[in-house]
């Protein structure tokens, strides 16, 4: 008997110590491993299913929640060198039967490279109208979402393609000139005078640099060990280079205050959420769209930086069901289309 009860106990305690120890070997060596379980088991637990969307050569990676039906559907645009899964905190939030798509922007995680002028704002709003296109999403105006670069991407795309958008909102978004100027356009200016193109914060080589850049867009402090930011420099560093060019592309003088050349194009609802503390995109941007737009809805946030989605997911998915609740509720012509 006691020899069957030290069988079952090491029968037992094996089975429980393999994944521990598996878990903790990829904590320690593979820690980038470690990190795309984790967006998958997220995805998996919110119902977020992976798609693509191939258009003649050019595959789209998106991921997707829900049907159409009475709310209009909501497709969200990242902001630059991430991807689908930053939204996951914020969709969390969002009810479970809302028609919800994440689109990796042009170039970054799953969708095609291709050359430098898809990666422009103009070339990302084509790339981005032609996965509209091709998911029927035009068939019924949509509420879009964009952040940081993909704010600007958003707002170029309502000014462009406006009977498609039932509403707008933009978080953070870049693209403007803005009144004042942020501590990393401030660090950009100084790289230029320098004559370096290197450098770049918001491309980090090492886990100090990752470090940095976690303290940059984020007003609220992580404390994140050592093996996680290796394992999300390790998940970076082969699409440094890519990064590299992108960034150049959009700070180009065509793209750099796109969003401020068109902003007067755009006649959807639109909703402005943006971080006081942010040191990223200044704050100060937010009045620019006010102004412009006197019907914008604007939203600023305490104790919150560039990282909105990150740092407030349930106020920023409170925030953008309310406006969506709100522009259902006039009597318009495209809520008429939606009812």
């Amino acid at each position: 008997m006691d020899l069957d009860v030290l069988n079952m106990f090491l029968i037992a305690w094996g089975t429980l110590a393999l994944p521990i120890l598996a878990f903790v070997a990829s904590f320690l060596l593979w820690p980038s491993a470690l990190i795309k379980v984790y967006y998958w088991y997220w995805r998996r637990t919110l119902g977020m299913q992976v798609r693509y969307a191939d258009c003649g050569g050019y595959r789209f990676c998106y991921s997707v929640r829900g049907k159409p039906g009475i709310r209009p559907s909501i497709l969200m645009l990242h902001g630059f060198s991430t991807h689908k899964d930053m939204w996951l905190s914020v969709v969390k939030y969002l009810p479970k039967h809302l028609h919800i798509l994440c689109v990796d922007m042009p170039g970054h995680e799953g969708t095609s490279r291709t050359n430098a002028e898809d990666y422009s704002i103009q070339g990302q709003v084509r790339r981005i109208h032609q996965f509209v296109e091709s998911v029927r999403l035009h068939k019924r105006p949509f509420h879009l979402v964009g952040t940081s670069m993909g704010g600007n991407v958003a707002g170029v795309y309502a000014a462009t393609y406006p009977a498609q958008i039932f509403g707008l909102t933009l978080i953070c978004p870049a693209g403007l000139r803005y009144p004042n100027e942020s501590k990393f356009v401030k660090h950009l200016q100084a790289l230029k005078a320098a004559g370096v193109s290197q450098g770049i914060p918001l491309i980090p080589t090492t886990p100090d640099e990752m470090e940095e850049m976690l303290r940059l867009c984020s007003y609220v402090r992580f404390k994140v060990p050592q093996q996680i930011l290796q394992g999300l420099v390790d998940v970076r560093l082969p699409h440094n280079d890519f990064y590299q060019e992108v960034f150049m592309k959009i700070v180009e003088e065509d793209s750099r205050h796109c969003l401020h050349d068109n902003m007067h194009l755009i006649t959807a609802p639109m909703q402005v959420i943006w971080g006081k503390q942010d040191q990223v995109v200044d704050v100060s941007g937010a009045s620019v769209l006010a102004e412009a737009l006197p019907g914008c809805q604007v939203e600023l946030l305490e104790n919150c930086g560039h990282s909105v989605v990150m740092e407030r997911p349930r106020k920023t998915a409170k925030l953008i069901m309310d406006f969506i609740i709100a522009q259902q509720g006039i009597d318009s012509p495209s809520s008429k289309k939606l009812s």
